[in-house]
């Protein structure tokens, strides 16, 4: 024990990774290591200490590109995100992954689902989490967890991954049921899908009031159920909007998030937080998830809306990653602008790493890359040209590149799809209507290479 002891206050920088050595305290060592683990490193390594932002992160379930009125909906009434989107900035060419387990390991790693095995992310992968509580924060995790095989595997709970608090369901409701944790504990269950967005929303808010360390700064990251799959609303919204059901929803996903607003603004939390909106993924919309995997009525619609952007859900063309995303932290994000810049949810790690002052991990690669420059107004282009379409293709600029083979829903609208190298214009073309392959041989080669390089992890 002694020996363990002299090695983590002498040697552990340089022996041990930092997010390894707290995991190997926090889950095997007595509690005495514990406190020497926490004593080491818990300062910030680059941000100024008064300067570190709170984080707050909003994540909802397959919402579609255009579902905002600051994205374009005529049918939804969104006063609160568009409120959010005046008062912060709005980027238009923003990406998640295409599904929503992987897309959840992406952001939680900054890296790539491929690398860290997708839905199943394993225990031996970092999360945000892990790195940002030893420099100082709080930690707290509501909603929708989905990257632990949907099982209480404790290890790769939240947890275990960085998360101080934890309630929520581990996986999505696609049984018209969800069964909640609070922290490594079963704590009921539900099939009232409609009184979801506000359970959350009072967890979220009663960590901000109740269950938060006013001394120290936080990470807040709620992951929403709705919209996914089976969706429903409270009595109070159900039946209000002109969008159906699934308009009802998304009006009550808006007020639910401006009472946690309200709350960041009671507690005098707003100008040293940092507010994130965004999506995992586009929206469902194929016809034949709803009429035959689902099993709701024929027609029915409880998708959202991909605006211009072609396909949904599960796709490789712009509808199935491309998400909503707005940021907002008063005096340091440009107000009221729209930033045409490539973002990604596996930039977080990294950029988080930047603004709180822990160190990203360095024994493995990180696909995000740093974008605190492009958050705080001092770049307009961001630190990423490229996004990768998991094996399928890659995003450089304004080109983008499918394979002859990738990834679509096998539904009828794309069974007749001619089996061909893809090669889109997107500032011109973002529906992906046109492809120009044919015409740009040698963008077509440079991009393929680029997918390989990408998958291959060089």
């Amino acid at each position: 024990m002694f020996q363990f002891l002299a090695l983590t206050q002498a040697g552990c920088r340089r022996s041990f990774p930092r997010y390894l050595l707290h995991r190997i305290t926090t889950l095997a060592i007595p509690a005495v290591v514990v406190l020497v683990a926490q004593a080491i490193d818990t300062q910030p390594v680059n941000a100024d200490q008064a300067s570190r932002p709170n984080i707050v992160l909003i994540f909802t379930d397959d919402q579609g590109y255009a579902d905002l009125g600051c994205y374009g909906s005529t049918t939804h009434r969104t006063p609160r995100m568009d409120q959010l989107a005046k008062e912060g900035t709005r980027f238009t060419n923003f990406y998640s992954q295409h599904v929503c387990g992987p897309s959840r390991s992406a952001l939680l790693t900054g890296r790539y689902p491929h690398r860290s095995k997708g839905w199943g992310m394993p225990a031996s992968e970092v999360t945000f989490a892990e790195l940002i509580r030893p420099v100082g924060y709080q930690t707290a995790c509501i909603g929708k967890w989905d990257v632990s095989n949907r099982k209480p595997i404790v290890e790769r709970m939240p947890n275990a991954q960085g998360f101080d608090y934890y309630f929520g369901t581990l996986g999505a409701n696609d049984n018209g049921r969800v069964a909640f944790h609070e922290n490594n504990q079963a704590a009921g269950s539900t099939e009232d899908m409609g009184s979801l967005l506000r359970l959350y929303t009072d967890k979220a808010i009663d960590f901000l009031e109740n269950k938060r360390d006013k001394d120290k700064p936080f990470v807040l990251y709620v992951a929403h159920t709705m919209m996914h799959t089976i969706i429903d609303a409270s009595p109070k919204f159900k039946g209000t909007s002109k969008g159906g059901l699934y308009g009802d929803v998304v009006e009550e996903f808006d007020y639910e998030t401006g009472r946690l607003l309200d709350v960041l603004d009671q507690q005098g939390l707003r100008d040293n937080t940092l507010v994130i909106y965004t999506s995992d993924n586009g929206p469902w919309n194929q016809p034949a998830y709803t009429d035959r995997k689902k099993g709701h009525p024929p027609g029915s619609k409880f998708w959202g809306d991909a605006g211009p952007l072609r396909d949904g859900k599960g796709s490789c063309y712009e509808g199935g990653s491309r998400a909503a995303c707005i940021v907002r932290w008063p005096g340091h994000t440009p107000t009221g602008t729209v930033s045409e810049a490539i973002f990604a949810t596996i930039d977080f790690m990294p950029t988080f790493a930047t603004l709180a002052g822990f160190k990203a991990p360095d024994d493995r690669l990180l696909d995000g890359v740093d974008q605190t420059e492009l958050l705080l107004g001092k770049s307009s282009a961001g630190a990423r040209d490229s996004f990768y379409y998991q094996g399928n293709g890659v995003r450089k600029g304004k080109w983008k590149f499918l394979r002859a083979k990738h990834n679509v829903p096998g539904y009828a609208m794309d069974r007749k799809r001619s089996e061909t190298p893809e090669l889109y214009d997107l500032e011109a073309d973002p529906g992906e209507t046109t492809n120009l392959a044919e015409k740009h041989p040698d963008v077509v080669a440079e991009l393929r290479a680029l997918t390989d390089k990408i998958r291959e992890g060089d």
